[in-house]
């Protein structure tokens, strides 16, 4: 589908180490420009400024515990918008026990990435969800 580099992101996270880890991972490993890269702090008035963005995503990063819309909301949001409900749509969470990747998984995300983001194995993760596979990477400690 999309290459890596050329491929444009967005990423909801409310905390700010997770953020900040993930945008050099994004622009210092895998070479994506920033102008490809958008980073919500918080989910409020989410799908409005997901359409306020200049180009369309083409892979959501979700955090499912943010605030005010936690990450199965904002899915559920993408999913019911015709522009956006065929989105390639991810999980990065910290909570990825057996039950809550499985709920992941029904509740329509395209895979989970497991917290902490494995810098080894993020890129090419990223670029098996753009090429269209389902992931449901749980970090290695």
């Amino acid at each position: 589908m999309t290459q890596t580099d050329e491929a444009v992101f967005l990423y909801v996270e409310d905390d700010t180490y997770s953020r900040e880890a993930l945008e050099v991972i994004i622009h210092r490993v895998m070479r994506v420009a920033q102008e490809h890269f958008f980073v919500f702090e918080d989910s409020s008035d989410f799908l409005n400024r997901v359409r306020a963005l200049p180009r369309k995503p083409d892979l959501f990063m979700l955090d499912i515990h943010v605030r005010p819309n936690n990450g199965f909301d904002m899915l559920k949001m993408l999913r019911a918008d015709p522009e956006y409900a065929n989105s390639r749509i991810v999980a990065l969470t910290a909570s990825v026990m057996n039950e809550e990747v499985e709920l992941l998984k029904v509740s329509g995300f395209d895979g989970v990435i497991g917290k902490p983001i494995n810098i080894a194995s993020f890129p090419a993760l990223v670029k098996r969800v753009l090429d269209g596979e389902t992931i449901w990477h749980v970090t290695e400690m």
